[in-house]
């Protein structure tokens, strides 16, 4: 059986917390919130790693990531850079920021060459999660069957500021209609409430948001590629410094054109992660938790993912 992939998405600059927070100690073993994603990814089941950097970063990855995964998996390094574009199309003079993250999955489309999940390389997604996705990417499915974990939306936010996340639209038999992208959702009492030109729009408990972990056939690579042209068409005139290739909207479009379906598997996992430099705290606090609930060892690597997957 072939071994779905894991796609980490690491070239963020991240902006609203400040330095690289992907390499960020979040435990006493100088452990990174990496390292439980793909601890979590490798026991259940999950065969390769690709991780999407900056060039400039590669360094620092391979002697943090690489020396830990040792012979674990085979780990691959994809660049983002803003440089890799359709033929005809130059980076605007100014332009630093990476063009988001579907462009970051094509950055990687060479190491893609099965099923595989997409994550963020700051957020922490919970071993269910993990297992949920792996079993759907390990099932019989048609090229066009896709998914993603739905996380609920009070399970996802944090007390020190406001968050993006992909609110879903779901049918009765838990099939993705839409995802509508909100930027500055912050917490209520029964839920959330989302902020657009001074007016706020409230969600309740339960609705089921988007952590950008999704579960994708290899065919959506050439959907990302030939839909990408006509959004830097759209979007250069616009927004040339900033605009982003967000990766829902590849799976919206897929599904109001009828060319694919996207099964939202709910977990009730809760969402740890770093937007902010303030959440660090709370981040610590919950990893220890869960190691002292024994959900984790004391340090993830050293020992065989055999007996990982028994933890």
């Amino acid at each position: 059986m072939v071994k779905p992939i894991l796609v980490i998405m690491a070239a963020g600059l991240g902006s609203r917390y400040g330095g690289l927070k992907q390499m960020a100690p979040v435990d006493d073993e100088g452990q990174i919130l990496m390292d439980y994603s793909i601890f979590d990814a490798l026991r259940a089941g999950f065969g390769r790693v690709v991780c999407v950097i900056k060039p400039e970063h590669e360094k620092d990855f391979r002697e943090i990531i690489g020396s830990r995964l040792g012979s674990e998996t085979e780990l691959c390094f994809a660049f983002q850079r803003p440089d890799i574009l359709p033929a005809g199309y130059t980076v605007p003079q100014g332009r630093v920021k990476p063009w988001g993250t579907a462009h970051a999955v094509l950055c990687a489309k060479e190491y893609l060459d099965a099923p595989f999940c997409v994550i963020n390389a700051d957020d922490f997604y919970g071993r269910t999660a993990f297992e949920a996705i792996a079993r759907f990417l390990t099932e019989e499915h048609s090229a066009t069957e896709h998914a993603m974990v739905g996380y609920k939306i009070e399970n996802t936010l944090t007390e020190n500021g406001s968050v993006a996340r992909g609110v879903c639209e779901t049918n009765e038999d838990g099939m993705l209609i839409g995802i509508h992208e909100r930027t500055c959702i912050e917490p209520r009492p029964g839920g959330a409430a989302f902020i657009e030109d001074g007016q706020e729009t409230f969600i309740p408990a339960g609705v089921n948001v988007s952590m950008n972990l999704w579960g994708f056939q290899p065919t959506i690579l050439a959907e990302m590629e030939k839909r990408f042209a006509p959004w830097l068409e759209a979007n250069l005139p616009v927004i040339p410094l900033k605009c982003e290739y967000f990766l829902p909207l590849i799976p919206n479009q897929l599904l109001q054109e009828g060319k694919a379906t996207v099964q939202v598997l709910p977990t009730q996992e809760r969402w740890y992660g770093m937007t902010y430099a303030g959440d660090m705290p709370g981040v610590q606090a919950a990893l220890q938790q869960l190691r002292e609930q024994g959900e984790y060892p004391a340090k993830l690597w050293g020992q065989s993912i055999e007996k990982a997957r028994n933890v």
